[in-house]
């Protein structure tokens, strides 16, 4: 059986809402914290215009500066605390070796660009989900193959 390579693409285009969302640098970190929580995401990608990533922001960023400065670092905006050395990939990327970085870098969002554009956000979350529904399926073609059907 040969082996199956999950590209980036496919999870994006399995994921619900491929989009991403953005804040421009100057948006305080308190507004960053409450879309965060309405949407229910865990990170949020700095962007003057919606298109290009200038960095990130996730809840663990916002957690660990707020344990060490206080709630005053609410007021501060999101590119002050932004992480700018930015992980990107490609939607051909296999999935595999994203996640490879992601748990080697200790991140958990991506956002896939192409030629300096952002196409999506995909998460940690994400390629598990897809790594274990790929399970599924071959665990199901193997016992039908067991079974002769």
């Amino acid at each position: 059986m040969e082996e199956s390579r999950m590209q980036v693409q496919q999870i994006l285009k399995d994921k619900a809402d491929d989009g991403v969302v953005t804040v421009p640098p100057a948006t305080t970190v308190a507004e960053a914290v409450r879309m965060l929580a309405e949407r229910r995401i865990g990170g949020v990608v700095i962007s003057e215009d919606g298109q290009t990533p200038l960095g990130i922001l996730s809840e663990r960023d916002i957690v660990r500066v707020l344990s060490a400065q206080g709630a005053d670092v609410l007021t501060a905006t999101v590119d002050a605390l932004m992480t700018t050395n930015l992980q990107t990939c490609t939607r051909d990327e296999d999935s595999n070796v994203v996640l490879a970085r992601m748990t080697e870098g200790r991140f958990r969002h991506m956002p896939v660009v192409e030629e300096g554009v952002m196409v999506g956000m995909i998460s940690i979350g994400d390629l598990v989900a897809a790594q274990i529904a790929e399970l599924s399926m071959e665990k199901e073609a193997l016992q039908g193959m067991i079974m002769g059907h």
